[in-house]
């Protein structure tokens, strides 16, 4: 697996496509500030430009660097279900490329799978972090699903078995006040609704302290 991570790590430096188990499903990745690599995702998965692409990032300091704001709830949510299949929307950073999507917001999610850091780590900056299919088509959970869908179309597979996940992440939006859950996924809604009145009631207890 060493060898293959030094490869796959070498692949995404000279802006190549490579597909890589996660925590959740088969990922489809590439160097998230090469616009042609992101550009050849949106061609092989048949994917529509306004639908921008999710970023894997290891470590919360990146944030700061995608988002331009980064909300008290969101770290809550985050220290709650952070390496895990959650994946936030928050205002994004001025200084983002254009080909990382034109709207107001940016999709990231720490994974849980050591595949994904070694890959974040060695490129030195966020992965595309997509699932391996084409759209439309059921995600991939195994390395020959990939093969049976987009075979030819990328530079390299990492084969990690059977994603443990089996779903895709939840995703839920935080530019507002109110968390929206965009997709249902490996989190249930309850349980995202359970964390936000846990965060509403952290936070009123803090005020009321303040104010004593």
């Amino acid at each position: 697996m060493h060898r293959e991570l030094e490869q796959a790590v070498m692949i995404l430096k000279k802006g190549g496509v490579i597909a890589f188990p996660t925590d959740t499903v088969y990922g489809l990745g590439a160097d998230a500030f090469n616009a042609c690599a992101v550009e050849r995702i949106y061609e092989i998965k048949g994917r529509p430009r306004v639908r921008q692409f999710p970023l894997l990032i290891a470590e919360m300091e990146s944030l700061s660097v995608l988002s331009s704001e980064i909300p008290e709830m969101a770290r809550y949510l985050t220290a709650r279900f952070w390496p895990g299949g959650l994946t936030i929307v928050l205002p994004r950073a001025a200084s983002l490329p254009a080909h990382l999507g034109t709207g107001p917001g940016i999709a990231v999610r720490i994974p849980d799978h050591p595949v994904c850091h070694a890959l974040i780590r060695g490129l030195g900056r966020p992965v595309i972090g997509t699932s391996a299919n084409i759209s439309g088509h059921g995600p991939a959970l195994t390395a020959a699903e990939v093969r049976n869908q987009l075979e030819g179309k990328i530079d390299f597979i990492i084969d990690g078995g059977t994603c443990p996940g089996g779903q895709e992440s939840t995703v839920v939006e935080i530019t507002q006040e109110v968390p929206v859950i965009l997709r249902q996924g490996i989190i249930p809604a309850q349980e995202i609704d359970r964390a936000y009145q846990e965060y509403l009631e952290v936070s009123n207890e803090a005020a009321h302290r303040h104010r004593r």
